[in-house]
């Protein structure tokens, strides 16, 4: 058969790629939703906690994209229609008028960018990720001005990728996104024709260039489309279409979000219009309640158990680890607490705790901190329908139920858990007109596999515990504070 018949024998799907904080996942998803193939790569981050520094080397970015690219083509199961991308963010790339990178990029984890943060949020009346990576290119032009003269354009993670892809530089918005333009952030100091001109989420950016293609071992031509943050990908990926749907993203921050009819304010929450029309989206991302499973077993334990052992563990302790409490604030905290001194902490030992009880009180912890945060969003009115679990937490029956007794909510299991490659290949799908609208390839290219219910006679043992949970925080943060001064 020639290659030609060989092409259309094949299954015609999207390359659905997802630029994780980790690492990047490149998956083959079918029209209807099917995953046909996935492969992932990963890369360091350059922290510093004491600085607030969080950088990645983007050329990391791309080597790990070409090679899960690779990986997951060589089996030649699909015929490539359409590229699609999300990315973890607010994080800012600079890059020269080639694409080439003019520093590291600045990922969501960095907290030098505050006050440029502050001075953007009272110009343009947007909080938090709605100002996406500008903080970032402020704090740039003013403490970098030689990176910033040669910088052309700011980036996020989805619009760089789709820059190499297809030489074309964009700004990628959904419907009815607000975003300041050069009138706004000239005066501030940051020039805005380095912001590239807005492109709609989902339309098609341009064809694969000719060493992109080579690079990923694809024909040129094939439409890129242009890409959303991965919280958003992860929304589609789900099935979220209508108000009081949810989702726990999982990965190695953890989150909750929720669609509502109309904008919330709830402390330590965002909220923003939602990546589908006449719906909003409040929520939060905490900084790493999903790595904490892996900062245990691998720099506490030392890799002498598997994931699988210790979540064995775990499922054989008590509900409430007998009176052990974990605080998941490794790396700060994000949403509730928005406080980067925030540190980890286990509470309530004894001789008569061991292994077990430890990992089932991080488990537990992920479910408090994803109730903490839904806490005041059910305050202010949503009604929750049902939460579905995404990543590779949801993969642990466990670690599914735990979230359903801990949080009060109805849990659904995706049927595709990588929820982000799901979704970059919804819109992606949408954009070359396989299904008529967003919606529509939501609905037909997403399935539950499984559903789990509270079990009502934990709840009073976990309300008293969440409880504790809430209070630890504070009663903490003095000491963690007087610690910090000891070892400056």
């Amino acid at each position: 058969m020639t290659g030609t018949g060989r092409a259309a024998s094949r299954e015609a799907a999207i390359l659905a790629i997802d630029l994780g904080t980790t690492d990047v996942k490149v998956g083959l998803v079918a029209l209807d939703g099917r995953l046909l193939g996935l492969a992932r790569a990963g890369y360091a981050t350059d922290a510093d906690p004491a600085s607030g520094r969080a950088e990645q080397d983007p050329d990391a970015w791309w080597a790990a994209i070409r090679l899960a690219a690779r990986e997951v083509l060589r089996a030649e199961v699909a015929e490539i229609v359409a590229i699609g991308i999300d990315g973890h963010g607010p994080t800012l790339v600079a890059v020269d008028a080639a694409g080439r990178t003019t520093r590291a990029a600045i990922i969501w984890q960095d907290t030098r960018s505050t006050a440029e943060q502050a001075e953007l949020a009272a110009a343009t009346g947007l909080e938090g990720w709605a100002l996406a990576g500008l903080p970032a290119a402020l704090w740039i032009e003013r403490h970098e001005p030689d990176i910033a003269a040669a910088t052309c354009w700011y980036l996020a993670t989805w619009d760089v990728v789709g820059f190499w892809l297809t030489g074309h530089a964009a700004t990628s918005l959904v419907e009815d996104q607000p975003f300041p333009d050069g009138s706004t952030l000239d005066p501030l100091g940051l020039p805005g024709a380095k912001v590239p001109p807005p492109a709609r989420a989902g339309s098609v950016l341009g064809g694969l260039v000719d060493d992109a293609a080579t690079a990923l071992g694809l024909r040129p031509g094939i439409p890129v489309v242009a890409g959303i943050v991965d919280a958003w990908a992860s929304f589609h990926g789900a099935g979220m279409t209508r108000a009081g749907d949810a989702m726990d993203p999982g990965g190695a921050a953890g989150g909750f979000g929720v669609y509502w009819d109309r904008p919330l304010v709830v402390p330590g929450s965002f909220s923003t219009i939602a990546p589908l029309p006449g719906l909003y989206s409040v929520g939060g991302a905490m900084a790493a309640t999903g790595r904490a499973v892996d900062w245990f077993r691998v720099d506490v334990l030392g890799e002498s158990v598997t994931t699988e052992a210790l979540l064995e563990e775990a499922g054989a302790t008590p509900p409430g680890a007998d009176g052990v409490l974990f605080l998941p604030y490794l790396a700060g905290e994000r949403s509730p607490l928005w406080d980067p001194s925030a540190r980890g902490a286990f509470v309530g030992l004894s001789l008569g705790h061991g292994r077990g009880h430890l990992a089932r009180a991080i488990l537990e912890a992920s479910a408090f901190a994803i109730r903490h945060v839904a806490e005041g969003i059910v305050e202010a009115g949503v009604e929750v329908g049902s939460m579905r679990v995404c990543g590779g937490p949801a993969r642990s029956e466990l670690w599914n139920q735990l979230k359903a007794d801990i949080t009060g909510f109805e849990i659904e299991v995706p049927a595709v858990l990588e929820t982000a490659v799901a979704g970059s290949a919804i819109l992606a799908a949408t954009g070359i007109g396989a299904w008529p609208d967003l919606e529509a390839a939501i609905r037909g290219m997403t399935r539950v596999r499984r559903h789990l219910s509270p079990r009502p006679e934990l709840r009073p043992r976990y309300d008293r515990a969440f409880d504790a949970y809430r209070r630890l925080h504070p009663a903490l943060a003095p000491i963690v504070r007087d610690l910090a001064d000891v070892v400056a």
